[in-house]
């Protein structure tokens, strides 16, 4: 990928009432180190943090499945630079943050690099050695970032 542009477009939309939600500062530090994981590149990404009622309606009518997630990725371009969408349900994140016993902040960073590598083209449905491939790729950008391995309780 030489002589592509690293320049990162972030837009980050807060379009709900959660009062525990990231600022624009570490979601562009997070964003930035998922998409630099396969080498620089740039990028166009939206993040969008939603109500529960928003995010359900996207997962419905997008995925068929009809329940508010955690974060939902829609990507456009993965070449040369990567363009997409990421919306994370701020009340959902929080909650699967208390439960697992993570702090917020983690959480977050763990959505949103999971949510960029969608964006880049990564999956962990289609096979379990695209999901350790997956994971392999999370563990080692949140650990460049200070974070916890978000799966360490899993195995």
């Amino acid at each position: 990928m030489q002589n592509v542009s690293r320049r990162l477009d972030l837009s980050v939309q807060y379009a709900c009432n959660a009062s525990d939600v990231p600022l624009r500062t570490s979601i562009r530090r997070w964003v930035r180190a998922a998409i630099d994981v396969d080498g620089g590149r740039g990028g166009k990404i939206v993040v969008r943090f939603v109500d529960p009622e928003e995010g359900r309606v996207l997962n419905r009518d997008y995925r068929g499945k009809d329940y508010a997630t955690n974060v939902l990725s829609f990507p456009y371009e993965v070449e040369p630079v990567v363009c997409g969408d990421l919306v994370v349900c701020a009340e959902v994140a929080l909650r699967e943050a208390a439960e697992q016993g993570r702090t917020a902040d983690a959480h977050y960073a763990h959505l949103i690099v999971h949510g960029i590598l969608h964006l880049l083209g990564y999956d962990h449905e289609d096979s379990e050695e695209d999901a350790e491939d997956m994971e392999e790729r999370e563990r080692r950008i949140l650990a460049g970032l200070g974070y916890p391995d978000p799966y360490a309780d899993e195995e």
